[in-house]
């Protein structure tokens, strides 16, 4: 097997040495972001407790991506899923693909909102809810970690929560425009992509306004010894477009309404097709031919939302209430055959949700203790199906009704320890019709018919924490918190074997997370350490049979790892960080003997660090390195390979650069590297896969260019 560690060209051209002399990167700390970046420690957020509270005052781990740090990202990569991976400790790397299978948060699901509306589709993942919006449009992201009670299902790993952006200045017009063109500066034949985007906003008498959208076409993808890559889920030849649309009314001084619609599309046009390599020896590369299928990715993803917004209801209650509306496409690759079903065909999952979200916050206080109450109701329609393009119905249509009180509890018991609790009760009930399965041969052969029902999933999830905020130099965190989700309904559905679905398990997947951390603050110095511990007695764990069909396997399941973070402000002109995670996982057999949890689920060791360099108010230089350990857990079986998933990992090491120059206070210029040594590896997720075809190597050095215009 070929290694690639770290490969360094040998004659550098011109063009990349220019390339290196003007770069820029910005980095995201987790709980504790530095008080001279865009968060400070007195930030506020809205995602841990759904109401605005001070950062250093929640008892968990939390990690916010701001404005700021978003553009610097973008410099060099578009890929929301990219851009977490490099910067949230705890989450899994970005697999190079348009699918985020894989990208695991402490070793377990995540929910991806948007403005605290779900994106995910947990009745059938299509692992395509990372990137669901450009973030252009994205104001900062709130990373809560660890299962949480207060969203409800899916967020048994955590929380991301885009947050978008919204109009804070008072002219009547403003706008900005920018332009850029992105290539590989080695291997460069066809590998020319653009992005334009383009936003307006604005504020007229009680009316605020921000509109715009954005054009992003990915070129073709090579890798670092210019071999096209493989095109399985790939994001080569890829168009990304995104409209956005957010309107405020100014009621009165205490209440407003906003709307805001969000529509967002990502779709691969392939030029080439894949042509597998071996596994462990040679990579699946792209060659010329076209594929009869439809655009894989993203067709479509629509988001509606109309929020009132009430801060005095009645005495100081305040009260927001919001309506949503998605609609969601995940359209997978085309197959020639497939074990699941007769001949060739392409699926694709849908997902319709609507939903209602009321939330209240009342202050009180009790023997001088002052303290607050959250509490409110979610309401949820989810109608979730996957069929095939020919129109065969692979999943039916599963009907989920969702209906979730909760309440949350904030006390300041000292003057400087507070306490937060809460409970959430999830009570949901999916509805399947009376359904026939598709076929596994011709003329409907193997085709059942399957009686329906009713699918009730309950349970009661709680959360209890302490955080004392009384010393910067040490600031420490306990917490217990519960999470809900739902099992992958889909998956048991459409391999029904039996004429009823009457033995189905609708246990929930009910997670337990043990927290213990701490923020400090000295000087020029920010640390953050985290330890947790995460068990279910009834988890779920995708698991390959003998003919490769991944199958929920439902067993006891414990996660636990660390996350550590050090920031420096070494002078006004130079900054830098590094920061470290690790998690490991487990579940248990029926014999009592536990086994490692594969690579869907637990990712290699990630170490980050970076320089930033900043000489005046228009040059912005740094570098950023992540690095992926290595992870070998498994054997191979009595054939002599490895079972899906449970490959050895070993280490990828990638830098990165960005830059900017502001010219003047309209002009300003960008340019950025992406693997800028021209590392030549194979992902994360192919190396574990043990899959010829999912072998893919990364992406080679890709260079890009931005000119901004404000006015």
């Amino acid at each position: 097997m070929r290694k690639y560690l770290f490969k360094i060209p040998q004659k550098p051209s011109l063009f990349l040495s220019l390339l290196l002399s003007v770069s820029t990167f910005a980095q995201v700390n987790d709980s504790i972001v530095n008080s001279n970046e865009v968060i400070s420690v007195d930030e506020v957020i809205v995602t841990a407790g759904r109401k605005s509270e001070n950062i250093n005052k929640i008892p968990s781990s939390v990690t916010v991506i701001s404005q700021k740090q978003i553009q610097e990202q973008m410099e060099f990569t578009t890929d929301i899923s990219q851009i977490l991976g490099n910067l949230v400790p705890g989450l899994n790397v970005s697999n190079n693909k348009s699918t985020n299978s894989g990208q695991s948060l402490r070793g377990r699901t995540v929910l991806v909102l948007i403005d605290g509306i779900p994106q995910s589709t947990p009745l059938m993942n299509g692992a395509r809810d990372i990137r669901t919006i450009d973030p252009s449009v994205i104001e900062r992201i709130e990373v809560i970690k660890g299962a949480t009670s207060i969203y409800g299902n899916g967020s048994g790993g955590g929380i991301i929560n885009y947050i978008t952006k919204k109009n804070f200045n008072q002219n009547p017009i403003s706008g900005q425009t920018s332009v850029g063109i992105t290539a590989n500066p080695y291997n460069n034949k066809e590998t020319f992509g653009y992005r334009v985007s383009q936003f307006l906003s604005g504020n007229v008498n009680k009316i605020s306004y921000m509109v715009g959208g954005s054009i992003d076409y990915t070129e073709l993808q090579r890798d670092g010894d210019g071999l096209v890559l493989g095109q399985t889920d790939g994001t080569s030849n890829s168009y990304q477009n995104n409209v956005y649309t957010k309107l405020n009314y100014q009621i009165n001084d205490e209440s407003e309404i906003s709307l805001m619609y969000n529509f967002y599309n990502s779709t691969q046009h392939a030029k080439y097709i894949s042509k597998n390599g071996v596994f462990g020896v040679s990579p699946t590369i792209g060659v010329k031919g076209e594929d009869p299928g439809k655009p894989t990715g993203t067709p479509f993803n629509h988001n509606l939302i109309v929020r009132y917004n009430n801060n005095k209801l009645f005495g100081n209650t305040q009260f927001d209430a919001s309506f949503y509306l998605n609609s969601f496409r995940s359209m997978n690759r085309y197959v020639e055959s497939a074990v699941n079903w007769y001949g060739p065909g392409q699926t694709k999952i849908n997902s319709n949700k609507k939903g209602i979200r009321l939330n209240f916050n009342t202050p009180f206080s009790v023997a001088n203790i002052p303290g607050e109450v959250t509490y409110g109701l979610d309401l949820l329609n989810d109608v979730t199906y996957q069929d095939l393009t020919d129109g065969r119905v692979y999943i039916p249509k599963m009907k989920m009704a969702s209906f979730a009180p909760y309440a949350q509890l904030k006390l300041d018991l000292l003057e400087n320890l507070v306490f937060k609790g809460g409970i959430r009760y999830e009570n949901a009930q999916v509805k399947i019709k009376d359904f026939r399965t598709i076929a596994s041969g011709p003329n409907g052969e193997g085709s059942i018919d399957v009686q329906g029902g009713k699918f009730p999933y309950k349970g009661t999830t709680f959360n209890a924490g302490l955080r004392y905020t009384k010393f910067d130099i040490f600031n420490p965190f306990i917490s217990f918190t519960q999470g809900f989700s739902i099992n992958e309904l889909g998956r048991i559905v459409r391999a029904a074997e039996e004429s009823t679905l009457a033995n189905v398990n609708t246990k929930p997947i009910l997670t337990n997370n043990y927290e213990i951390g701490f923020s400090s603050r000295y000087k020029m110095l920010n640390f953050t350490a985290a330890y947790f511990i995460s068990t279910s007695k009834d988890g779920v764990n995708l698991v390959a049979n003998e003919n490769g069909i991944l199958r929920p396997l439902r067993a006891p399941e414990r996660t636990y790892g660390i996350e550590l973070s050090l920031d420096a402000n070494i002078s006004r002109v130079w900054k830098t960080g590094v920061s470290y995670s690790f998690v490991e996982g487990k579940s248990e057999n029926n014999d009592g003997s536990k086994k490692y949890l594969n690579g869907t689920r637990i990712a290699p060791p990630k170490a980050t660090a970076y320089v930033r360099f900043s000489p005046n108010q228009k040059l912005n230089i740094a570098l950023n390195y992540v690095m992926t350990g290595d992870r070998d857990r498994f054997n191979i079986n009595n054939k002599g390979v490895y079972l899906a998933n449970e490959a050895p990992v070993k280490t990828v090491n990638l830098f990165n650069l960005s830059s900017n120059y502001q010219f003047n206070k309209n002009w300003g210029a960008s340019l950025g590297i992406d693997n800028i040594f021209n590392y030549t590896y194979y992902t994360v997720a192919s190396q574990y896969s043990a899959n010829a075809a999912n072998y893919v190597r990364g992406t080679g050095t890709t260079a890009t260019f931005m000119i901004n215009y404000k006015f």
